[in-house]
């Protein structure tokens, strides 16, 4: 259904987009992402052909676009091998408890334009987060133990609004070195309301470090975006008549 949505409406839609005298037109990474997904599984753009030596028998595969946006297909296929990486390679054979960190709007909108804010405030969530783990390893006696994490940025909510968000699989324990050398697993008990509430301000204190950053450059692109829809607004109020009206969208 959206394969066809997209591929009858396209051109109409980017043509709208461009005809406008007040409108930039869509980016040209947006629609490459289109133009590829359009051509995504259709065997008229390009194939491959698998052929059995045992029976003779032929098969055509298409091409994907192994798009990185919004096609259904490439996405769950890329989602399906990391799974299989991480379990076949990457995580241990132990507990895995997911942690979700959910940002203030403010934040989101920073860390969408901001590549590199966006790494250093995951690099300050995950960190107070593994120090979570060793506090509470020590306080079970267990010292020097340490765990790991594999984060996955979120960057749309379930309505697709803006929501940068980050999930995050822990060991849910630390690996402790015994005096022999060897590696022992210490699994950690549900963490309480309480505990949780002490790591996110333990991370919330961490990132207000990065704040002086943060406002600077957000402030910078705030003023520049403002300085032109203020001179679209003076020219839409010079070639129509009628009135320029702004709409606030928040996220729900």
């Amino acid at each position: 259904m959206l394969h066809r949505v997209v591929r009858d409406h396209l051109q109409t839609f980017l043509w709208e987009l461009d005809r406008r005298e007040h409108e930039r037109g869509s980016p040209l990474f947006v629609k490459r992402e289109f133009q590829r997904f359009v051509r995504c599984g259709v065997l008229a753009h390009g194939f491959a052909r698998f052929r059995c030596a045992g029976c003779g028998t032929d098969r055509l595969v298409a091409f994907s676009c192994k798009g990185r946006g919004f096609c259904p297909s490439c996405g769950g296929r890329r989602m399906t091998e990391r799974a299989a990486h991480l379990i076949d390679h990457a995580l241990p054979r132990a507990p895995v408890r997911q942690w979700v960190l959910s940002l203030p709007f403010e934040l989101r909108y920073r860390l969408a334009w901001d590549h590199r804010l966006c790494r250093a405030v995951l690099a300050v969530y995950t960190r107070a987060l593994q120090g979570f783990y060793r506090k509470r390893a020590r306080a079970s006696r267990h010292r020097g133990g340490r765990t790991g994490t594999v984060t996955v940025i979120q960057r749309f909510g379930g309505a697709l609004n803006l929501n940068v968000h980050f999930h995050t699989l822990a060991v849910d324990g630390v690996f402790v070195r015994e005096p022999d050398g060897s590696l022992s697993f210490a699994a950690a008990k549900a963490p309480t309301d309480e505990e949780v509430d002490t790591l996110l301000g333990d991370a919330r204190k961490a990132r207000r470090r990065l704040g002086w950053r943060a406002r600077t450059r957000f402030a910078d692109l705030v003023k520049e975006m403002v300085r032109e829809d203020l001179m679209l607004a003076e020219r839409d109020a010079l070639t129509r008549d009628k009135g320029y009206r702004v709409q606030r969208r928040a996220d729900t």
